[in-house]
């Protein structure tokens, strides 16, 4: 009777160590808490815990093993190249980690991307955008010709551009290409842009080095500069990169680089 007593208490003893392990494949265990924190891990990217969930994650731990452990096997590790991937990866996970350090601690406030906010607000006040239409030709005879048509009246602007014009993105929509600043063209047609009064043409057919341009004007009006929570999202951002960068920048100055 003492000995099924002692067995009885043994196991209890033994029952929550024997829990702390998931699984063993070929004798290396998988322990709770590994898949507790692989679990996490999912969460954090967006998975729900459930009872699937964690079946799915055990089965990924023991697969895993499993071929870990034939690799190890294989020899694979000692591979000078699967070295190498093996330190580039430790690497790139410790950057990681410790860049996510630094902005828990380091957080960016809302009181800076407001600020942030009022700066950029204040620096495209008096900004332009424009509604553009434009025919892309090979030469400089071509455009001339087209822009002499327009001139006459002789041809309508988005039968020239759907004919005629090498942009196709462009041109099935007779040459238009939206509201925008002339900052987002490349130089000669920006200038152009911003020369020419609405609803008329450019003086003269422009060059760059997609071809030769027919421009028109169609409208202008001030940029509408977005509110405040519609662009946070992408202000917040930059400005997390942008600590991160100082925060490099600071590590590396530091460093003694030989």
């Amino acid at each position: 009777m003492k000995r099924i007593v002692m067995l009885v208490a043994a196991l209890a003893v033994a029952a929550p160590i024997y829990a702390q392990n998931v699984a063993t494949v070929n004798g290396k265990a998988i322990t709770q808490k590994s898949m507790d924190q692989f679990v996490q891990l999912l969460i954090t990217q967006g998975a729900t815990d459930s009872p699937q969930l964690r079946e799915q994650v055990k089965q990924e731990l023991i697969n895993r093993q499993v071929m870990v452990q034939a690799a190890e096997k294989a020899g694979i590790s000692k591979d000078p190249a699967v070295a190498t991937e093996l330190e580039l990866a430790r690497q790139g996970i410790l950057v990681r980690a410790l860049m996510s350090d630094y902005l828990k601690k380091n957080p960016v406030t809302d009181a800076v991307i407001k600020a942030e906010y009022e700066k950029v607000k204040k620096q495209q006040a008096g900004m332009v955008e424009y509604q553009v239409r434009h025919i892309l030709v090979e030469d400089e005879a071509k455009a001339n010709d087209l822009q002499t048509q327009l001139k006459n009246k002789s041809a309508k602007f988005e039968d020239l551009a759907k004919k005629n014009s090498k942009d196709p993105g462009s041109a099935e929509k007779g040459g238009d290409l939206g509201w925008a600043p002339a900052t987002n063209y490349v130089e000669p047609f920006a200038k152009a842009v911003a020369a020419t009064p609405k609803g008329q043409l450019a003086d003269k057919p422009v060059q760059s080095q997609f071809g030769w341009h027919v421009i028109e004007v169609v409208d202008s009006r001030p940029v509408e500069f977005p509110p405040f929570e519609q662009v946070r999202p992408q202000l917040e951002e930059m400005m997390r990169q942008q600590e991160l960068a100082s925060y490099q920048a600071q590590l590396r100055e530091k460093a003694k680089i030989q």
